[in-house]
C-alpha cells in the first residue's frame, strides 16, 4: 500500500515509467484476433483495433511498413494474426501495436513454409554450400545479446570443455523489430575480418527459447542472405531443441541449444589430455623398442669388425698353432707309449720341446715382423711406402731425376729425387 504521506509523483511521471517498463517488456508480440475500426489515413497509415470476444487493443501499421509488412487487403472482420511491438503516447496514458507485419490468420505457418521454398530454389540449404567447422577453432564470433542468458551458458561451457579459445560477444537484439536488422549487420561485421589476422573461424548466432514472435527474427531472408554470404562457417543456435527457424537450415550447422552449440564445435580437453597420454606412452615404448635394435646392430657390426682386424686373425693363428702343438704332442706320447722306448722317447720329448721352442721363437719372430709392416701400424709411426711405377722399391735403387709415389694410408704423394748422396 503506498504511502500516504510520500510525496506523490506526476502523471507524467508514471506514464514515463509505464511506457518504459512496457516498452522494454513487449518488443515483440504475435497476436492473433479480428480487425475493427480500420481507418486508412491520407498519410498512407492504417489505424485500427484488434479485438477478441472480450477485449480489444489499437494498432497502426505506418507507412514505411506498408509494402514489406502487409501483402493483402486490409479490411474489418478479417482475422489477422500481428507481429509488433507495444508503444506507450505518455501525454494519454494509451498504448497501441506498432505493427511491423500483418498476415491472415495460419499465414504465419505458411509464410514459413513459402520463405523455406524460396530460399531453397535459390539454394540457401544446398549441402554443396556448407563449410566445414574447425577441428581446434582459437577465435569465435556470438552474435547474441549481452544480457541473455544464452551468452552466459555459453561461456560457461566453453571454459569446461576447451580454454584455449578467444570468445568475443557482438551486443546483438535477438527480438524484436529491428532484430533481423541488427542480427545481420553484425553477421557481416564478424565475417568482414576473413582472410585477416583477426579472422574469426566459427561465428555462431544463438538465442534462448522463446515463443514464435520471439524467435520470428530468425526467419527473416535478409539474415538467411548474410549466413549464405558469409564466408566463416556459421552455426545456428536458436531456442530449444523442437524449435526450428529458417537460419537453421541455411547456417553451416544446427545445434539444438546455445550451451551444445559450444558442446558440438569445441574438442573436450579432457578427452585429449588422455589421448596425448597414451600417445606419449606409445612413443615413449617405440623409441625405446627402437634404440634396443640399434645397440643390438651395433654391437653385431662390432663384433664383426673386431673379427676382420689384423690382431684378432693373429691371435686366431697363435690359437690354431696351440691346438696343433697339443695334437703332436699327444700323438707322440702315443707312439712312444706303443713302442715301449723309455729313453728315446725321453730324448725324443727333449728334442721335440727344442723343435717347438725353435718354432715359437720363429712364430714371435714372424708375428713382431707382420707387425712391423702392418702399413696403418707404420703410419701411425710416421713411416710411409716409396713406389717406382707404382711398385714397391729398395731407396738405393733410385736414381736421380726418378719419379717416385710417397704412399701412407691417409695421403698420396708425386715426388722427384733431386739427388743422390754418396752413400753412408
Amino acid at each position: 500500500m503506498a504511502d500516504l504521506f510520500a510525496t506523490p509523483q506526476s502523471v507524467s511521471s508514471l506514464n514515463q515509467k509505464i511506457k518504459s517498463l512496457i516498452e522494454a517488456t513487449f518488443l515483440n508480440v504475435l497476436v492473433e484476433g479480428e480487425v475493427s475500426n480500420l481507418t486508412c489515413h491520407n498519410s498512407g497509415h492504417y489505424y485500427f483495433s484488434i479485438k477478441d470476444s472480450q477485449s480489444a487493443i489499437k494498432c497502426v501499421l505506418f507507412r514505411g511498413n506498408v509494402a514489406s509488412g502487409l501483402n493483402f487487403e486490409l479490411k474489418n472482420t478479417q482475422k489477422v494474426q500481428i507481429i509488433g511491438h507495444i508503444s506507450v503516447y505518455a501525454p494519454r496514458g494509451e498504448y497501441q501495436i506498432i505493427c511491423s507485419k500483418i498476415m491472415l490468420a495460419g499465414q504465419g505457418a505458411e509464410e514459413f513454409e513459402k520463405m523455406k521454398v524460396r530460399l531453397s530454389a535459390k539454394g540457401y540449404f544446398d549441402s554443396s554450400h556448407k563449410k566445414a567447422l574447425p577441428k581446434f577453432p582459437k577465435k569465435i564470433a556470438l552474435i547474441t545479446s549481452n544480457t541473455g542468458a544464452a551468452l552466459q551458458d555459453m561461456l560457461r561451457v566453453a571454459m569446461m570443455r576447451w580454454q584455449c579459445i578467444k570468445i568475443v560477444n557482438y551486443d546483438t537484439l535477438v527480438q524484436g523489430v529491428e532484430a533481423s536488422r541488427d542480427i545481420a549487420r553484425n553477421i557481416k561485421r564478424a565475417d568482414s575480418l576473413f582472410g585477416s589476422h583477426e579472422a574469426f573461424d566459427v561465428i555462431i548466432i544463438a538465442r534462448g527459447g522463446g515463443s514464435t514472435e520471439d524467435l520470428w527474427a530468425f526467419n527473416q531472408e535478409e539474415v538467411a542472405e548474410a549466413i549464405f554470404e558469409a564466408r566463416t562457417p556459421v552455426v545456428s543456435a536458436i531456442g530449444h531443441e523442437i524449435d526450428y527457424v529458417i537460419s537453421d537450415f541455411v547456417a553451416d550447422m544446427r545445434a539444438p541449444t546455445p550451451s551444445a552449440a559450444m558442446e558440438m564445435i569445441l574438442p573436450d580437453s579432457n578427452t585429449w589430455l588422455l589421448y596425448l597420454d597414451e600417445l606419449y606412452e606409445s612413443l615413449d615404448s617405440a623409441f625405446k623398442h627402437h634404440i634396443e635394435a640399434l645397440e643390438k646392430e651395433i654391437t653385431h657390426l662390432g663384433f664383426l669388425l673386431g673379427s676382420l682386424s689384423f690382431d684378432t686373425r693373429l691371435k686366431n693363428r697363435e690359437r690354431e698353432i696351440e691346438d696343433l702343438k697339443k695334437i703332436f704332442t699327444h700323438k707322440m706320447e702315443q707312439f712312444l707309449e706303443s713302442k715301449k722306448i723309455d729313453t728315446l722317447a725321453l730324448k725324443f720329448e727333449v728334442a721335440s720341446n727344442e723343435f717347438i721352442k725353435d718354432k715359437e721363437k720363429q712364430l714371435h719372430e714372424i708375428s713382431l715382423m707382420l707387425r712391423g709392416k702392418n702399413l696403418t701400424k707404420l703410419c701411425e709411426n710416421g713411416y710411409a711406402q716409396i713406389l717406382y711405377e707404382g711398385k714397391p722399391i729398395d731407396i738405393e735403387k733410385l736414381d736421380k731425376d726418378s719419379h717416385i709415389e710417397i704412399v701412407s694410408t691417409k695421403a698420396l704423394l708425386k715426388a722427384v729425387v733431386e739427388d743422390r748422396l754418396p752413400n753412408f
